[in-house]
């Protein structure tokens, strides 16, 4: 939160940010409805949004919602140098700058009035950079805490700017919908709607104890603090990530066991090459799904010992998704998601499953040198023979 009292809290966040790069890159498709990806759509432009298309829909919903779409395949490495380019603007507008992901970040103005202006001038030139510079619309939001500054965004995009006095916070934030409180997904939505909870303000009208009576202590605590705007977090340059996951779209076919354990077991790799690239080990592995009617729901389990060992952290995963093998044969799983918590910066000593023998270490370590040093198609494991691993999305460091 701004020291000074002050709105000088930024939040950027590019508009539709594939299908813009994509839009920008060939002309033909400014101001048609785009959707990047065939199977699954990874993203689409406003104009696919407007006619229903959603990210993370099969490619065939989308087609029958509007057929007139143009489909075009990812470019991941556009995406990249994009999301390098928009960054060089950021940090050339102030130093303080904590990234979200590669199309959003916060960014604090504080102490910048006297050499660039107020924190709306500044997010009017930032704004008017990106696109001369990067060629994207870019939405920022302007507030006193990052909370607020990411609701503020929000609510002004596409290609907007929208800035949240301080004497008008609660005024802006009470009418809108919980779904807007950071961390109100379906699930939570539909418990506060059920009791008559729609908008931030019926929220906020509740005591502390009544929310952590309904939905548990963390949460309870974080939505009430969330409804009077008190989020006090300041800007972290350089913070590193919580966790690390990784997750893959599968669209609506039906899906054998042993199609999902390749899913799996690719992903875990994913993640486990991340984890040992960065340093860092960790406790918690977390199992996340989608399913056809698009509800969710996750497994976790934490370890007694950090580590990075992709055997031990594979036979982790596995257990989850045997746990949720029943769901998964009632609704149909859309995506398989995997990430792994609890981080520890610093590589410790690998935990060793009890039933592994030696032998599988020392070739688990192996396989797993090997793929570190040369890149993960270097040498695969047999389940993954074949099988196509999906995209590799670009993505903040970890």
């Amino acid at each position: 939160m701004s020291q000074t009292g002050e709105a000088t809290i930024l939040h950027a966040d590019l508009d539709a940010f594939y299908a813009s790069v994509e839009q920008r890159d060939d002309p033909r498709l400014r101001g048609r409805p785009v959707i990047v990806g065939a199977g699954v759509v990874l993203a689409c432009s406003y104009e696919a949004k407007a006619l229903g298309v959603r990210t993370a829909m099969s490619g065939g919903q989308a087609m029958r919602r509007c057929p007139q779409a143009i489909v075009v395949q990812p470019r991941m490495s556009a995406y990249s140098e994009a999301s390098k380019a928009v960054f060089k603007v950021f940090e050339d507008t102030t130093p303080l700058v904590e990234g979200l992901s590669i199309d959003e970040a916060f960014l604090d103005v504080a102490g910048l009035r006297k050499i660039a202006g107020t924190p709306v001038e500044i997010a009017r030139r930032l704004r008017a950079e990106v696109l001369a510079k990067v060629g994207l619309p870019i939405t920022v939001g302007v507030a006193r805490t990052k909370f607020l500054a990411k609701v503020a965004s929000g609510v002004a995009k596409p290609d907007g700017l929208l800035e949240v006095p301080p004497d008008q916070e609660l005024g802006f934030l009470h009418p809108l919908a919980v779904e807007r409180l950071w961390g109100v997904g379906e699930v939570t939505a539909e418990k506060l709607r059920s009791r008559g909870l729609t908008k931030v303000g019926d929220v906020a009208m509740l005591p502390e104890a009544a929310l952590i009576a309904m939905l548990g202590r963390a949460s309870g605590r974080h939505l009430h603090a969330l409804a009077h705007n008190r989020d006090p977090r300041p800007i972290e340059v350089g913070k590193r990530r919580r966790s690390i996951g990784s997750q893959r779209a599968l669209g609506r076919s039906p899906k054998s066991p042993e199609t999902l354990d390749a899913v799996l077991a690719g992903l875990v790799d994913r993640v486990t090459r991340r984890m040992r690239s960065a340093g860092r080990s960790g406790r918690t592995v977390t199992l996340r799904l989608r399913f056809d009617d698009f509800t969710r729901a996750t497994r976790s389990h934490t370890l007694p010992q950090a580590t990075d060992h992709t055997r031990t952290l594979l036979v982790t995963a596995r257990a989850l998704m045997a746990e949720a093998t029943p769901m998964i044969e009632k609704q149909g799983v859309t995506l398989v998601g995997i990430a792994v918590g609890n981080l520890e910066n610093e590589s410790t000593v690998q935990l060793a499953l009890p039933f592994d023998k030696a032998s599988n270490d020392e070739l688990d370590s192996a396989l797993d040198h090997v793929k570190d040093k040369f890149g993960i198609n270097a040498i695969t494991r047999g389940i993954l023979l074949g099988r196509d691993q999906g995209l590799t999305v670009p993505m903040l460091p970890d």
